[in-house]
């Protein structure tokens, strides 16, 4: 599909991509950052599972923009996931799909906290072929094409390597969100030179490890409107990801968690270790989360 096309429309199909999603945040989040009132927000499956009515819109607009920029193409978004979980069978056709995430990390957006991003990741064949991670209260765009590297801001975005000896520093799975199994996975990295923390947008948090400031993620929800752009991100700046199978992560759902995406191949195998229980001693103090 995208190799299919010619650099040319290639460029022009990123770039397009990307329009979309600054004119939808610009028109249906930004406005409404720290000015919601409370009748704009609603829970759904609990009272730390937020959805305002930006979310909704601006997924509306990306649900009418994208597939325009890609004849024969369909849109998952997490709102219309939210309201007829068949929506996400898209994912297993042929046709090219755009994965969207309006807000991620609402709560956050909620609390007028700058920490919330709009993810939008083209995908087909369970494969991702390129992401767009918007974090827009500050204005960064990161941009991955498989095969094509990150950018952030037009730079190129590199991991680099975990240092031998220094303290690795993970976001994990917030405990709000996580099943008695997964903390005791989580917990497994309260070791010696590991320090676990809870994730914020987990948009935000791989492009944290895609720039090479947070050494790993390691999350036990598969809902692939927040990984499928990061994943990307992070494999294309040179990081690497496993779920606790060892498999790759599969969009289409069915993987055994918690997963982690790392900055490098041998910090994902010691994360993924731990977690399996390595038989490490537990540190002493009660760092952690």
């Amino acid at each position: 599909m995208i190799d299919d096309l010619s650099a040319e429309e290639r460029a022009t199909l990123l770039d397009a991509a990307e329009q979309a999603v600054r004119e939808a945040v610009a028109a249906e989040v930004m406005p409404r950052f720290r000015q919601l009132a409370s009748h704009e927000i609603d829970v759904k499956t609990g009272p730390h599972d937020l959805v305002t009515v930006a979310d909704r819109l601006a997924e509306e607009r990306l649900t009418a923009a994208l597939p325009a920029l890609l004849p024969g193409s369909v849109v998952v978004g997490e709102e219309a996931v939210s309201a007829d979980p068949g929506v996400l069978d898209a994912l297993k056709g042929p046709a090219p799909v755009w994965i969207v995430d309006p807000v991620d990390g609402t709560r956050q957006f909620v609390h007028g906290d700058p920490g919330f991003s709009t993810l939008v990741a083209l995908a087909r064949e369970g494969e991702v072929l390129a992401s767009w991670t918007y974090a827009p209260a500050t204005d960064r765009m990161a941009v991955a094409v498989k095969g094509g590297g990150a950018r952030l801001g037009g730079e190129p975005l590199r991991c680099g390597a975990a240092q031998p000896g220094e303290l690795l520093e993970i976001a994990t799975s917030h405990p709000d969100f996580t099943s008695l199994e997964e903390d005791e996975a989580f917990a497994r990295l309260v070791v010696d030179g590991v320090a676990p923390r809870p994730c914020g947008s987990a948009g935000l948090e791989y492009l944290h490890v895609a720039q090479g400031t947070l050494d790993a993620v390691a999350f036990g929800w598969e809902n692939v409107w927040d990984h499928a752009a990061g994943l990307l991100l992070v494999a294309e700046a040179g990081g690497a990801s496993a779920t606790m199978s060892g498999e790759p992560f599969a969009l289409t759902g069915g993987n055994a968690l918690p997963f982690t995406a790392a900055r490098d191949g041998r910090t994902a195998r010691r994360i993924l270790e731990l977690m399996r229980g390595s038989g490490l001693p537990r540190r002493t103090d009660q760092g952690g989360r």
